[in-house]
């Protein structure tokens, strides 16, 4: 099946055209790239009849899909429209950005599972300004498996990675040279216009004045068929110095009806027509028998594709129409616009309406209708589209109409654009004029700036100070902006962003507690606030090394989000990293692979710096080879929670490579402090280790066992090294009480092999978790390879661990709240790489290379 449209009356076939379409099918781009009314949509529309076989998705692209959410959902639909399978894809898009990684991984995996030859053509691409986006559709293109296929239609070139993708793929391209009309196809299409020949000295002298320029020649043909006698057009067009497209349309409009030249003129002002429209703005009273005879008589109508009874002009005629009504009438585009938007209204189209407002320049009634309807479109995850809209409207009429501004620097947080939000807010701020309530609302709001930026302090000091406002201001009316200001959100918020702040400054005794607070509040009730503050207490519990605690958060908010269908937007990240950095305390990093790529690919969708930064230092401690894009460094400053962990990681790394360095003491206790210890233990300065266990504070806390583990190592090692072995063996048997109930296997792990071979001595029968710890501390640094060319990644080994398992491909797509689609492109990499046709013979070969250790399911539970 194929999305297609209807070829034109006047269109004639270009075999030679067509084959160069076929030819570029065997590679995974093909480009047109020529002037408005260079013929590129007919070819194309020609074209996909005489390839039947091929299931085509074709999508006219427009403004409106820089909003990225909205581009993802049509890309979505329109691949749905072919193989159910493909509306299984996950939209995702950036808020503010790009399609982003998952989305261009998701249609890279998806179309590989269909069984045709796929082929999406992207028409009008040159209406999409959104640079993130353009950069995306190129790497979808590095990206598609062999039975897919792009078209990229364009008046303009998309140089991005052009040259790259002609030496690499063999790029077919089609400009304004090959599309140009010879003097027989010029002949052909003046014959169809007109109803009659045309002799081959009126065609030559068209296609020279023309160039072959299709528009010019179907205006040509208009005009001949409407002109007594085409000898008298043909010198008109050799002395005319006016543009051949001025001087033709002209010619066009002056022949017809006067009724038919006001309705053309008054539907210029629409990007898309229905027959309501027409009989809208136009004394029409058959509004669908126009579009026909629009149609037919080749008047630059174009029925959209997928969307029966709905047309648009050719984008030059809309154009050269929209100038003309603006010549005789200034005012007109106004009533019209005022006339479509009513219209849309009653068809229940209150987006397109607003559209219709927002061109015309009405800014008061346009921002009417966000604050009336905005809400539905954010509860459809399109509050991108709701920031579009408000930066539209001048800045200083956003100013006049309170909670305008407030919206817009909200919405900007949220699509990325953190810092300019930020920007908004303390502008206002600081603005005498803008009322308690609205401060309230901005306060809160800037706080939660803290998940966007670095220096979570500032952002901390904010979240306070709004929590005191909001205690002391009870009576205070809170405006509504969208619903998303009520009293009980804002305290929510606050909270949350409290122990967001508490978090990332590494202070996680005060983060889970208002983590906590903010989450048993009203407020936490809401789900998008729910899933956020369930995420970051989970991370808070997993470093602190309650993992039973972290592991149940971090669940609740991917099946509350899974629930409310935010699992692809970038609400669940912190939950995502939580799951992975569970997998870390546990010694079990490759088994978190999957969580801490799902975590990082979400906040970079809305560039939670922070976030970044948490998904990089797990990145260190999971995939040691960088085959996550996690892996690469993040721009800015990093939180402290982060940049003390690298610390103590370069430290020791250097340390167990025999090369310890010296750290500048440290003030409490943290990770970094047990590595100042741990290197002056290495190196034999057991004095020096006994004053600093005894000079940094350190204060037992049952709700963190990480500490209090590392605590106990260190002392247990010191003891060792004292030559006290009793009371060595017993320090490090309190140590593994702590952690065993939590299955805490790093802290073991970082204090490095003395520390394991003295846990290895510890007399009786070692149990599970011991034996864990003793084989672990000795795989330290290696990676399972199994000796293949290409290694698998550590996304893979996660599912690789699963094949022994009688689960399914849903089960386990279940388990790591990813698509089935992700699970079955990782199966089929790991099927490639071990050289295997299924999944027996998969767990055969990697219980021979030793990536597996057994077979038998059972074990593993």
């Amino acid at each position: 099946m194929a999305q297609t449209r209807r070829i034109p009356p006047h269109a004639v076939d270009r075999p030679e055209l067509r084959h160069q379409l076929d030819t570029g099918l065997a590679a995974p781009l093909t480009l047109l790239v020529a002037p408005a009314g260079a013929g590129k949509t007919v070819l194309l529309s020609q074209w996909v009849p005489t390839r039947p076989e091929l299931a085509v998705a074709w999508l006219d692209v427009t403004s409106a899909d820089d909003d990225s959410v909205h581009f993802a959902r049509r890309i979505v639909h329109a691949l749905g429209a072919l193989d159910s399978r493909l509306s299984e894809i996950v939209p995702l898009g950036e808020p503010g950005g790009g399609l982003g990684a998952a989305m261009v991984e998701a249609l890279g995996t998806a179309l590989g599972h269909v069984s045709r030859e796929v082929v999406v053509i992207l028409d009008d691409l040159h209406n999409l300004t959104n640079r993130s986006t353009v950069e995306d559709l190129w790497a979808l293109a590095d990206r598609l498996p062999p039975n897919a296929h792009l078209v990229f239609s364009s008046r303009a070139d998309l140089r991005l990675a052009w040259s790259r993708h002609r030496l690499q793929h063999g790029l077919v391209e089609l400009r304004q040279a090959q599309l140009a009309f010879d003097e027989r196809d010029t002949g052909a299409v003046l014959t169809k216009i007109t109803g009659r020949p045309v002799d081959e000295i009126t065609a030559v002298s068209v296609m020279r004045h023309t160039e072959g320029w299709a528009a010019g020649i179907q205006l040509a043909g208009l005009t001949l068929r409407f002109h007594a006698d085409p000898e008298v057009l043909v010198d008109t067009l050799a002395e005319t110095d006016r543009l051949i497209v001025d001087f033709l349309s002209q010619e066009v409009l002056d022949a017809q009806t006067p009724s038919r030249r006001r309705a053309l003129l008054a539907l210029s002002v629409l990007d898309e027509m229905s027959a309501g429209l027409v009989q809208a703005l136009t004394d029409v009273t058959d509004g669908a028998a126009l579009l026909r005879d629009l149609e037919q008589e080749s008047m630059f109508v174009v029925p959209l594709p997928g969307r029966r009874d709905w047309y648009r002009f050719h984008h030059l005629f809309r154009d050269l129409l929209r100038y003309r009504l603006r010549a005789t009438d200034a005012q007109a585009e106004t009533r019209l616009r005022q006339a479509a938007a009513d219209w849309y209204l009653a068809a229940d189209d209150p987006a397109s309406a607003i559209e219709c407002f927002l061109r015309g320049r009405m800014w008061p009634v346009a921002l009417d209708l966000i604050f009336q309807h905005g809400r539905a479109v954010w509860e459809r995850g399109g509050f991108a589209t709701i920031a579009r809209w408000l930066s539209i409207v001048p800045r200083e009429v956003r100013l006049a109409r309170p909670g305008a501004e407030a919206l817009y620097g909200i919405l900007a947080s949220m699509t990325g654009r953190a810092a300019e939000g930020e920007d908004i807010f303390r502008a206002l701020l600081s603005d005498s004029r803008t009322g308690d309530g609205y401060r309230l609302v901005v306060s809160t709001y800037v706080a939660g700036v803290v998940q966007f930026r670095p220096h979570p302090e500032i952002y901390l000091a904010d979240a306070l100070s709004t929590i005191e406002l909001l205690d002391a201001q009870p009576d205070t009316p809170i405006p509504d902006l969208l619903q998303l200001t009520d009293r009980d959100q804002l305290a929510a918020l606050a909270a949350v962003s409290a122990g967001r702040a508490y978090l990332f400054m590494n202070q996680l005794e005060q983060s889970r507690e208002w983590l906590e607070r903010g989450l048993a509040s009203m407020g936490g009730r809401y789900g998008l606030h729910r899933v956020h503050g369930l995420g970051s207490l989970a991370l808070a519990e997993a470093w602190s090394g309650c993992l039973r605690a972290a592991t149940e958060h971090a669940d609740e908010a991917l099946d509350l989000a899974r629930e409310l269908s935010l699992l692809s937007q970038p609400a669940p990240g912190d939950a995502y990293l939580a799951r992975a950095f569970v997998a870390i305390q546990k010694g079990e990093p490759q088994s978190g692979a999957i969580a801490l790529h799902e975590g990082s690919l979400r906040a970079a969708a809305d560039q939670r710096n922070p976030l970044l930064w948490l998904a990089h230092l797990g990145s260190k401690l999971t995939d040691p080879l960088g085959t996550d894009p996690s892996a690469i460094q993040p721009t800015g400053t990093p939180p402290p929670i982060v940049r003390q962990s690298l610390l103590a990681l370069s430290h020791r790394l250097a340390r167990f490579d025999g090369e310890a360095r010296p750290i500048e003491p440290q003030g409490e206790w943290s990770g970094l402090a047990f590595e100042e210890i741990a290197a002056a233990l290495e190196g034999g300065d057991v004095r020096a280790a006994r004053q600093r266990l005894a000079d940094i504070p350190f204060h037992p806390d049952p709700r963190a066992p990480v500490p209090a583990t590392e605590h106990r190592i260190l002392e247990g090692w010191l003891h060792s090294l004292e030559g006290r072995g009793g009371r060595a063996r017993e320090d490090l048997s309190v140590a593994l009480d702590v952690a065993e109930p939590e299955w805490l296997v790093h802290p073991f792990l970082r204090a490095g092999p003395v520390v394991s071979h003295i846990i290895d001595a510890i007399p009786g029968l070692p149990n599970r978790f011991r034996r864990t710890i003793v084989q672990s501390s000795e795989n330290v640094g290696r990676r399972r390879s199994g000796d293949l060319i290409e290694p698998l990644t550590s996304r893979e080994l996660e599912i690789l661990d699963y094949l022994p398992t009688r689960l399914t491909n849903a089960e386990v797509a279940a388990r790591c709240y990813v698509s089935v689609n992700t699970i079955k492109t990782h199966m089929a990499h790991i099927y490639r790489k071990l050289e295997v046709p299924d999944r027996s013979a998969a767990i055969t070969r990697a219980v021979e290379l030793g990536l597996i250790e057994t077979s038998d399911p059972y074990s593993l539970y």
